[in-house]
């Protein structure tokens, strides 16, 4: 007798879920998903839970995985729904490192402004099968392909790789400040002595300490300063992998 055939496993997605019937006005998914971002954007990823978000709708736990069945479902929702206010310029473009600047100064923002998004991002998964997020690649695509990259995606990946790394150290740094109730320029003047004191038996480090410990900087102008200089290194390495015909 031959052995019976197993069903594959369902992909742990909510793009993958079909949604089994018409969603209620009162309690919409995007009702929901809008929520739990302004919860997330307040308290963190650790403070969100089905019930409390269903306290702040005014229903029960069981009224929202109707729409929503898991809180994993939930974080891939509301990542693809901040997805959406990252630009990317059209295709287009005049000048393609204007507008790929463009798009990676855009996600970053976008991190920062949703600091939990710095969680998230690396272990997003299956969430990039969300509908803004897959228009976000696809127009990035777009973009990388009208420059004359043979392979856009090879393009993208380094790119989105720095883009991530610098944003979500930039958003848990901030989150840090955040937690200590000072300024970024009052932390820093608080944090700088204690750093060169521990540094003082490593010269480069401890030179760095001091000079910055003298100076008066806008640290939020050295942020965008320090990002955009790697951005530009990225840029660099990138055009360097056009054809000739294309730079």
């Amino acid at each position: 007798m031959a052995a019976e055939k197993t069903r594959p496993h369902p992909i742990p997605s909510v793009w993958a879920r079909r949604t089994r019937e018409a969603e209620q006005p009162a309690l919409s998914r995007n009702a929901i998903v809008r929520e739990a971002v302004t919860m997330l954007d307040a308290d963190g990823i650790e403070a969100l839970s089905m019930r409390k978000l269903g306290a702040r709708l005014n229903a029960g736990a069981t009224s929202l995985y109707r729409h929503v069945a898991t809180k994993d479902e939930l974080m891939e929702l509301a990542l693809d729904e901040v997805a959406a206010e990252i630009h990317v310029p059209p295709a287009d473009s005049p000048d393609w490192r204007t507008a790929v600047t463009e798009a990676a100064q855009s996600f970053r923002a976008t991190v920062l402004r949703h600091p939990w998004l710095s969680s998230v991002l690396g272990q997003a998964g299956l969430a990039y099968l969300g509908p803004n997020l897959m228009s976000f690649s696809e127009r990035l695509a777009a973009l990388f392909t009208t420059a004359g990259f043979p392979e856009p995606s090879r393009a993208i990946e380094p790119l989105l790789a720095y883009v991530i790394g610098m944003s979500t150290s930039e958003a848990a740094w901030l989150t840090t400040i955040a937690r200590s109730g000072e300024s970024e320029a009052d932390f820093i003047s608080r944090l700088l002595p204690a750093a060169r004191q521990t540094a003082a038996g490593y010269a480069h480090l401890a030179a760095d300490y001091t000079a910055a410990e003298a100076a008066t900087v806008d640290p939020v102008a050295l942020r965008d300063e320090k990002f955009a200089y790697g951005l530009e290194v990225v840029l660099d390495g990138l055009a360097l992998r056009l054809p000739r015909q294309a730079h």
